[in-house]
């Protein structure tokens, strides 16, 4: 089982590297600077050969880097879609130094533009970042939202219409947060509503693209559209949900990343400890 947090870089980016070791994590996501500012300055080539001799020598695989929040492939403002375009451009080639294997992306906000023009206008830029990228081999993963407000990607048929619409068909995948999808209607609480959930996705995406699962419960009830998450077992989604995912043999070839709350000291530890008893020997 491939099972990790999401790890601060605080200090220097490759003591994210030691943070997920000191937990047992084999593997791990980032933010490869501060996720709610634009870029004030690049890593130096020191930081980035030590975190790829930390990450070699902990053998931590796959290796995550989430976009920040700010950027929006979906905008209609002009000035915050061509911004957000080229800080995308010079995360990936970031994350390709550091020798990280996935970018997680959220799928934007189409600012009551209309869902189609949204979808449209993130295909547009993300053919643009693919080519403007394409000797990278890091891959991008499209990330389910709880379809709050104008956001896209509440339902597979987003995934799938971005992916029809994308050049480099092979450089795309999924990323699918337990929390999101609970809020959009998936009943990840009970063993059938996982079922439907993973048929569904396999129907339309294709299961083959699914390579990272954010486990993470969720403090509202189903379809509720409020992402807010809550500790592994403590919210509405629950243990027995949990035990259900972890143990589905579609997805034992998956990786396991935690968002859960950060609330206490030892909060992930005792949120990896939960999980690491699920599964079924």
């Amino acid at each position: 089982m491939r099972l990790g947090l999401h790890v601060s870089i605080a200090g220097h980016i490759y003591e994210s590297i030691t943070r997920a070791e000191v937990l047992g994590c084999n593997t791990m996501q980032i933010f490869s600077r501060d996720p709610r500012q634009w870029r004030r300055e690049r890593l130096s080539l020191e930081d980035i050969e030590e975190f790829r001799r930390r990450r070699q020598k902990s053998k931590i695989t796959p290796v995550f880097v989430h976009i920040p929040y700010l950027m929006n492939l979906a905008s209609p403002y002009s000035v915050l879609y061509r911004d957000s375009i080229r800080a995308y451009i010079d995360d990936i080639l970031e994350s390709e130094l550091l020798g990280a294997d996935y970018i997680v992306t959220h799928m934007g906000s189409h600012k009551k533009s209309g869902e189609q023009k949204g979808l449209k206008r993130f295909i547009l830029a993300l053919n643009k970042i693919l080519e403007r990228t394409k000797k990278s081999k890091v891959v991008i993963l499209l990330e389910n939202t709880s379809g709050s407000g104008s956001w896209l990607g509440y339902k597979f048929e987003h995934q799938r219409q971005i992916i029809d619409g994308v050049e480099q068909k092979n450089r795309i995948g999924i990323c699918f947060d337990t929390c999101h999808g609970y809020a959009a209607g998936y009943d990840l609480a009970t063993a059938e509503g996982l079922n439907q959930a993973i048929n569904q996705l396999d129907e339309i995406v294709g299961l083959n693209r699914l390579k990272l699962i954010h486990l993470n419960d969720t403090k509202d009830r189903l379809s509720s559209h409020r992402d807010r998450h809550e500790h592994i077992g403590k919210g509405k989604i629950g243990l027995e949900g949990f035990r259900h995912i972890v143990n589905e043999r579609r997805l034992k070839d998956t990786a396991f990343i935690l968002e859960t709350p950060k609330d206490a000291e030892d909060a992930d530890k005792l949120n990896l400890a939960v999980v690491r008893k699920l599964p079924i020997s």
